[in-house]
């Protein structure tokens, strides 16, 4: 890689604490982080990009045309970047109507000044001055924690009636074989809501570290993505997606419950079902892509344990074609089916719909493609959206639903997946922080 430079590492969470502060100072960054989570195959330990050299600022029409120039004009050079997940209008010719009050583009990717990964025992650099931007790191003062005297009113933008009225709704599209599956979501949202987002990403990231999250800016809209969830994969000719569909609780206090919630997870029968009606969406979305006869099941039904909750998670591969280009592949298969349900087109209307709130890059993707053109996206999931100029704060939480689904259980595990980032908010404080 040019102009890399590696240095061995003494003490890497203050190393990685210090990096955070330090991007304090670019308007546009990326840093991606699996917690050191050997989640098989394994991502970037700490990959960070910081500072723009170049960057693509589009929103939806022509969006993935312009994003093909612009990798074209890349090669061999690293981007950073996000899909929203409004995107989807460009590709299967459906619209958005509702409001988007963080207001991330729906396509943003950017050509880094500096390239950072570090690993519990080395930082590389890729920059021709590496060894001063290594002494300015390390020279940045670690901020101590804070938290505000007074709580942010985080609200729920659909009540619990409303929401079970939804679901209900749903479930009679379902019968009539409008859809086998749809993932429905709402947003918790608070007005007039001043944070410290680094802060707040350190909270989230102690409270509930995950394999695929990123703390994430463009300008003054942040991301602050605790995911699990990878969506998209690629190294060589090999393609893969890790669609989760299916949750249960942990029970930190209590190993045997824990247990036995997993095994019950395992062994749902309206889970399993959920996940491999995804499964067969990403199958279908990865064959219009990949060699005939190359796509294939890896892992089926895989129980995977976070620090919040266990979740089914499914694994599937490709070969891909000789001449297939990055947008060829998004057009396939974004959005991710996990977040959308079967069949995907049908569903995205009835999502437009019902829900409330334009999802924006929330169940999008945020990534990276690497100088060899390779890449690795995960699903925004479990994650705090923040405009600063605008205060407004926002996260959303949703849930495959079937016909077998009960909507009292569908609400609950919508407020257990919102629930660190919840935690953490009403900790965080308004203007003291």
């Amino acid at each position: 890689m040019q102009n890399t430079y590696t240095f061995a590492v003494n003490d890497f969470r203050q190393l990685k604490e210090k990096l955070l502060n330090w991007l304090e100072q670019f308007g546009s960054f990326s840093f991606l982080d699996n917690h050191q989570y050997q989640f098989t195959p394994h991502t970037q330990e700490c990959l960070i990009a910081a500072g723009a050299k170049r960057k693509l600022h589009i929103q939806t029409g022509k969006a993935l045309n312009a994003l093909q120039k612009f990798i074209d004009e890349s090669k061999s050079k690293w981007l950073f970047g996000h899909l929203n997940y409004d995107l989807k209008n460009e590709i299967d010719n459906l619209s958005s109507h509702h409001e988007d009050r963080i207001g991330f583009p729906d396509t943003f990717f950017f050509e880094p000044e500096i390239v950072i990964r570090l690993t519990e025992n080395e930082i590389s650099i890729t920059h021709p001055d590496a060894k001063n931007i290594l002494e300015a790191i390390e020279s940045v003062p670690i901020k101590k924690a804070s938290i505000g005297d007074h709580l942010i009113n985080v609200k729920n933008r659909i009540t619990k009636e409303d929401y079970i009225t939804v679901i209900e709704k749903l479930k009679a599209h379902l019968l009539k074989g409008d859809a086998y599956e749809i993932n429905f979501c709402q947003e918790f949202f608070a007005e007039n809501a001043v944070i410290d987002p680094y802060k707040v990403y350190k909270a989230l990231s102690a409270l509930s570290p995950n394999p695929f999250s990123g703390f994430y800016r463009v300008e003054d809209k942040w991301l602050l993505c605790a995911s699990p969830e990878r969506f998209l994969k690629k190294e060589g000719a090999r393609v893969l997606s890790q669609p989760m569909k299916g949750t249960s609780r942990r029970v930190s206090d209590d190993k045997e419950k824990d247990f036995l919630n997993k095994e019950a997870l395992f062994h749902s029968g309206k889970d399993r079902s959920e996940n491999v009606m995804v499964v067969d969406v990403v199958r279908n979305d990865l064959a219009r892509i990949c060699k005939e006869g190359t796509v294939q099941v890896d892992e089926l039904y895989g129980i995977y344990s976070f620090p919040q909750v266990h979740q089914m998670v499914s694994t599937i591969s490709g070969t891909l074609e000789d001449t297939i280009s990055f947008t060829d592949i998004i057009r396939a298969v974004f959005p991710m089916g996990s977040m959308t349900g079967a069949p995907k087109k049908r569903v995205m209307e009835l999502i437009e719909k019902y829900e409330r709130t334009r999802r924006g890059i929330f169940s999008g993707a945020i990534g990276y493609i690497d100088p060899q053109g390779d890449f690795d996206f995960n699903v925004v999931i479990r994650s705090i959206m923040y405009n600063s100029t605008t205060e407004y704060l926002s996260y959303q939480a949703g849930s495959g639903i079937t016909f077998y689904s009960d909507a009292e259980q569908e609400w609950e595990e919508c407020i257990l997946k919102a629930e660190a980032m919840t935690k953490v908010i009403q900790q965080a404080g308004l203007k003291s922080i």
